[in-house]
C-alpha cells in the first residue's frame, strides 16, 4: 500500500434545533446540533468521513483545530496509519506543542476525535466492514496495541485487557449472528427535551413505548416543580415497567442534586445523569452513595480515558456514558471499554447529538461482540433528530438499533445537507439571516 492522506477537510456545519427546541435542557437551553465535519482524502481518491458534536456557537474553534492537527496528518503513508491506529492517535493526543493547549481534553482533543473517527472510516471503506465488525474481528493484540496503558496501568494493565479479550474470544461468530438477528437496544430521549410542553411530552412517551422502546429519558433541572409534573405525567403514560431515566446536564451541586432529586424517587427514576459537574469524581461518588437505588450515570463530558479511570475506581458511578466524538474518537473508546469491563460498568453510549447515533452504536456493538458478550443492562441512546442527513443513517427496529452492514463509521453527510447548513454562509443559514 503506498498511497498517503493527501488533504484533511474541515467544514462548519450547524443544524438549527434551536427554533424547536429540540435537544433543549437545562444547561442548553437553545442548542444548535452542530458538527465539525472532516473528510479525510487519500492520493488514489478514497475518502474516510468523520465529525466531532458541538452545541453551535465555538463550532469554528473545534474546525480551526482541525486545521492545526492536519499538519500532522497529511502526507502520511497510508500502510503507517492502518498499520499502527494507536500510534496514529498517539500522533494528534501527545503532539508536544499542541498538547499543551489540552492535554488530551478540550477542543483539541475533540478535533483529534472527528480526524480519528474519518481515519477508522477510512479503513473500514477498505476492508468493505462496518466499524464494529471490523474491531470485532481484529484479533486480540491487536486491539490491546490500540491502547496507550501509561496512566493506566494502576486500573488496567495490558494483560488484564489482553485476557479479557481472549476471554471473550470464543462466542464472538454467535454473538455477531444474534446481533445481526436481533439488533442492539436502545432508549430514547425524544420525549424528554425540557423545551418541550407536557402535552408533547405525554404523546411521544406513549409512541416511544409504541414503537417497543423499553425506556425513555427526561431532562431536569431547571425547575423543581416542573420536574416533579413531568415525571408524573411520564410514568403515567409509560406504566411502571418501562425505565425513565433523568439527566440534569451538569446543573446541581452536590447537595442539590441529592435534595433535587429526593421528590422525584417516588416515580422510580432508572438512573440520574451528569447530577454535577463532570469533573467532580468525589461529588459523583457522595451522590451515588446519597441516592441509591436510583443509578449514575455519566460520561458525554467526561475529557479522557484518566478521568473515566478515576470515576471507577473511586465508585462514582452505575452507568458509563461514552461518546464518540468528546474524547480522541474510536481508538480511545475502544481503551474506554476495555477499562469499564474490567470494572464490571455497563456502557450505555451517549448519542444526543447529530451524527452520534450513526457512530456510537459501532462501538457498543463491537463491546457486545468482542468485549463483554452481554448487552445486559446495556442500552445506546437513540434521538429521532437529523438523520435524513446521514447517508447511512441509524435504523431502529422495535426499540433495537439495526447493526448496520455498510462500510465505514456511519458519520458521512449528504454532500446537499453539508452545503446547505454550512456556517455562516450556507442556504440555511444566510436566508435565517435575511429573513
Amino acid at each position: 500500500m503506498t498511497e498517503l492522506i493527501d488533504a484533511v477537510d474541515v467544514v462548519d456545519v450547524r443544524f438549527p434545533t434551536s427554533r424547536e427546541l429540540d435537544g433543549s435542557d437545562a444547561m442548553n437551553p437553545e442548542p444548535d446540533y452542530s458538527a465539525t465535519y472532516v473528510t479525510v482524502r487519500t492520493s488514489d481518491g478514497r475518502q474516510g468521513y468523520g465529525l466531532a458534536f458541538t452545541v453551535g456557537r465555538g463550532n469554528e474553534i473545534t474546525v480551526a483545530a482541525v486545521r492545526s492537527l492536519a499538519q500532522l496528518v497529511v502526507g502520511l503513508p497510508l500502510a503507517e496509519v492502518f498499520g499502527d491506529p494507536g500510534a496514529f492517535s498517539a500522533r494528534l493526543t501527545r503532539d508536544s506543542q499542541l498538547r499543551w493547549l489540552g492535554p488530551e481534553k478540550g477542543v483539541i482533543h475533540m478535533a483529534a476525535a472527528a480526524i480519528v473517527n474519518a481515519v477508522w472510516d477510512l479503513r473500514a471503506r477498505h476492508e468493505n466492514k462496518p466499524v464494529w465488525e471490523l474491531l470485532a474481528d481484529l484479533p486480540p493484540e491487536e486491539l490491546v496495541s490500540l491502547v496507550d496503558f501509561r496512566y493506566l496501568t494502576d486500573a488496567l494493565t495490558r494483560d488484564e485487557a489482553l485476557d479479557l479479550l481472549l476471554a471473550a474470544e470464543p462466542g464472538r461468530a454467535e454473538r455477531k449472528k444474534l446481533l445481526l438477528a436481533q439488533g442492539y437496544p436502545a432508549y430514547t430521549t425524544t420525549p424528554g427535551w425540557l423545551g418541550y410542553t407536557d402535552d408533547k411530552l405525554v404523546r411521544l412517551a406513549k409512541e416511544a413505548v409504541a414503537d417497543g422502546f423499553t425506556q425513555i429519558k427526561l431532562k431536569v433541572g431547571a425547575d423543581p416543580v416542573a420536574d416533579e409534573r413531568r415525571l408524573r405525567l411520564a410514568r403515567d403514560a409509560v406504566g411502571p415497567d418501562v425505565r425513565i431515566a433523568v439527566d440534569a446536564n451538569q446543573a446541581w451541586g452536590v447537595p442539590q442534586a441529592i435534595e433535587w432529586l429526593r421528590p422525584l424517587a417516588p416515580y422510580d427514576p432508572y438512573w440520574i445523569e451528569e447530577p454535577t459537574s463532570p469533573d467532580d469524581v468525589l461529588g459523583h461518588a457522595t451522590i451515588r452513595k446519597a441516592v441509591a437505588p436510583i443509578k449514575v450515570a455519566t460520561g458525554e463530558h467526561t475529557h479522557n480515558i484518566v478521568m473515566f479511570k478515576q470515576l471507577l475506581q473511586a465508585g462514582a458511578i452505575d452507568v458509563l456514558q461514552l461518546d464518540a466524538s468528546r474524547v480522541a474518537g474510536v481508538t480511545e473508546n475502544v481503551a474506554i471499554l476495555l477499562l469499564a469491563a474490567k470494572f464490571g460498568v455497563p456502557v450505555c453510549p451517549h448519542a444526543g447529538g447529530v451524527g452520534l447515533c450513526e457512530m456510537v452504536q459501532h462501538l457498543a456493538m463491537f463491546d457486545y461482540v468482542a468485549v463483554t458478550g452481554t448487552t445486559e443492562d446495556r442500552v445506546i441512546e437513540y434521538v429521532d433528530h437529523l438523520h435524513e442527513h446521514f447517508v447511512d443513517p441509524v435504523v431502529i427496529r422495535r426499540g433495537h438499533y439495526v447493526a448496520p452492514r455498510t462500510p465505514g463509521l456511519g458519520a458521512r453527510l449528504h454532500a446537499e445537507s453539508a452545503t446547505r447548513f454550512e456556517f455562516p454562509d450556507g442556504a440555511e443559514w444566510t436566508v435565517a439571516v435575511a429573513g
